[in-house]
């Protein structure tokens, strides 16, 4: 089948389409359209520092990619078999819903309305995050609520654009949001003093002023005005599928508390004596049977893509352009006081 790019569509544009691939409502299971199709259609933002990464000779990088090329090591035993996406936010959930992709893996926030009136399923959240502000530091501005009257670039379909005007009511504010549908063209207007502040998830604005041409003129403020439970998105009605993307999330989260990487895991498998190891890398018992993958669904995971905390340091850590401490913060282990926790392998 011809792969589709999606990258900048408009919404009524998308919504128009009739896609030649499988609809929503298809009788067959995504999993069964997956391997028939030999590839995984994985969607995910425009390209942006740390999260999805575009390299010139087109190959995707990112935390969130890691989700992607972790659900393909499961179902396939190769992270490579992949079409990514690239999706503007105001179309992503039209993506998904008309089954032109299989999962979206992209900074997308886990809310009531989007579970429940979409025709979507959030699987685990794979980063806790908050929406805060950013500004240039020669306005000296300390406090997101010293921008009383500010304009504010932000990016429209997303509960950014929401807790926004939420957050200036509550406070009084009076912001004006400059809205966008382009991520780039929203950091380009603030960039060149469109806009007083710019706001966004704390990683995605760590994101943004990477991409500046000189990052160290930018500030975020030390506001949190949200949660923000980001991680991949299914659709609904499909439970075997759902299993498989939530549990992909989960294996890697498992491996770090286990301390299996993807250097050594090999030898860890061959020395351990705990059998929850074993169970979870198809070593013993057959917990792969409800998911309908090979037993050694986990081990292509771990080997392949890594651990949770192994992404976590190339793409987010401090010795990124993301630089975003991970000690002490949700994102920690919860073995280290944070909340990435999986369910137990048995």
């Amino acid at each position: 089948m011809k792969k589709v790019s999606l990258f900048g569509l408009g919404a009524g544009l998308l919504a128009a389409l009739t896609f030649t691939s499988e609809p929503a409502f298809a009788q067959q299971s995504t999993l069964d359209i997956v391997k028939s199709r030999g590839q995984l259609r994985c969607q995910l933002g425009t390209p942006a520092p740390g999260w999805y990464e575009l390299s010139d000779s087109g190959k995707w990088s990112g935390f969130d990619v890691e989700n992607c090329r972790a659900v393909a090591a499961a179902v396939f035993g190769d992270p490579d078999k992949i079409e990514y996406q690239s999706v503007t936010s105001a179309v992503r959930f039209t993506a998904m819903a008309n089954g032109e992709s299989d999962m979206l893996s992209r900074t997308t926030t886990w809310t009531l309305f989007r579970d429940t009136q979409l025709g979507l399923d959030f699987t685990t959240v794979s980063f806790y995050d908050g929406q805060g502000f950013m500004v240039k530091k020669d306005m000296g501005i300390k406090s997101a609520l010293e921008l009383k009257g500010a304009t504010v670039c932000v990016l429209t379909g997303t509960t950014t654009e929401l807790n926004l005007t939420d957050y200036s009511r509550t406070n009084d504010l009076g912001m004006n949001a400059v809205v966008f549908e382009d991520s780039n063209v929203r950091d380009n207007t603030f960039f060149t003093n469109g806009c007083d502040a710019i706001t966004n998830d704390k990683s995605s604005l760590a994101s943004t002023r990477a991409k500046a041409p000189d990052t160290s003129i930018f500030t975020i403020l030390p506001e949190t005005i949200s949660k923000e439970p980001l991680g991949p998105v299914v659709r609904q009605n499909d439970s075997q599928w759902k299993d498989i993307v939530l549990w992909s999330v989960f294996a890697m989260v498992q491996a770090e508390e286990f301390g299996i990487t993807s250097a050594n895991i090999d030898k860890v498998i061959a020395e351990t004596t705990n059998p929850e190891i074993k169970r979870m890398m198809g070593v013993e018992g057959d917990l792969s049977k409800g998911l309908g993958l090979d037993p050694k669904w986990a081990y292509n995971i771990i080997k392949t893509v890594g651990n949770y905390g192994e992404n976590y340091e190339e793409f987010m850590g401090e010795k990124t352009v993301m630089n975003i401490p991970r000690a002490g913060s949700p994102n920690a282990l919860w073995t280290n006081g944070g909340m990435m926790y999986s369910p137990p392998f048995r």
